[in-house]
């Protein structure tokens, strides 16, 4: 898969703290940190974040320490992915992308945890990639785009609201009428193919059944349409005896045994006839015609 490219700023090397800012931990001390304390620390780099200038050293500095004090988040989030067809390092690189946004859009007054905001941030940024980069299946562009606007309308509401959001809610964000953002979603289902080994329920009071049950089974006798009929004008030639085992065989559907039976021989005597009339029919068969260069 290839790779994603992440922005530097967690990663890049940061100024030394001014006199009035506290030492940034190591990554060691961060790391020994229980997830009380270092939410207490969060709360207080956000406070302190929030009086900074953006694009100022001290600002840079700060946003940083959040950053680097939160990759365990990342972490966490990526996990629950490891099941999908991508390099985990990808995952880990997407979900630091989403860590930055929460970061940057987080606003600690509003009372809400960074954990809880942050978490869906990064998952629904992992979302994302799997959505642009993987279609299983052939979907028009169009109908892509318009899947991934309203997928990400309904992340962004889901947020907003608290709660799945209904089809108009998308709609209304989107300025889009409603039979397209149900077509849109539906073209989602699209995304992810199913399983043939997946259960399907008919009924809830039923047991489901896989998609492969329900599949058609091949015909047999479809594949000896050609044959009969390419065969046919060849059977005049043949004597009763081995015409008739041929009808048995391939029109009555008997077995060998019961061919052996009707005409009074053994089935090993059945089974030479057989590939001894056939293999003459095939030859036949295989000739060119007379008209042939």
């Amino acid at each position: 898969m290839t790779s994603v490219s992440v922005p530097s700023t967690p990663l890049r090397p940061v100024a030394a703290p001014t006199a009035a800012e506290p030492r940034r931990p190591t990554r060691q001390e961060m790391r020994a940190m229980g997830k009380t304390e270092a939410r207490e620390l969060s709360d207080a780099l956000f406070e302190r974040l929030a009086g900074l200038e953006r694009g100022s050293a001290a600002y840079s500095y700060v946003r940083g320490t959040v950053i680097e004090l939160n990759m365990p988040l990342v972490r966490f989030v990526a996990a629950g992915f490891r099941h999908r067809a991508a390099e985990p390092d990808d995952i880990l690189q997407v979900g630091i992308v989403g860590l930055i946004k929460a970061v940057d859009g987080y606003d600690h007054r509003r009372g809400v945890e960074f954990l809880t905001y942050a978490i869906p941030t990064i998952a629904g940024e992992i979302k994302r990639f799997f959505r642009d980069t993987s279609w299983p299946v052939r979907v028009p562009r169009g109908l892509q785009e318009l899947y991934l606007r309203v997928a990400r309308s309904s992340d962004r509401l889901e947020q907003q609201l608290g709660r799945l959001p209904t089809q108009a809610e998308i709609a209304a964000d989107l300025g889009l009428d409603v039979p397209d953002v149900d077509a849109a979603l539906r073209v989602g289902r699209a995304y992810r193919a199913g399983s043939l080994d997946a259960l399907y329920d008919d009924r809830d009071d039923e047991p489901g059944s896989t998609l492969l049950d329900r599949l058609g089974d091949e015909d047999g006798n479809l594949a000896l349409v050609e044959f009969r009929e390419s065969v046919r004008p060849l059977l005049a030639d043949l004597t009763p005896r081995e015409r008739t085992v041929l009808m048995l065989r391939f029109w009555g559907a008997c077995t060998q045994s019961e061919i052996a039976e009707r005409i009074g021989c053994s089935q090993m005597q059945v089974s030479r006839l057989l590939a001894a009339t056939l293999g003459s029919l095939r030859a036949r068969l295989e000739e060119p015609p007379a008209d042939a260069p």
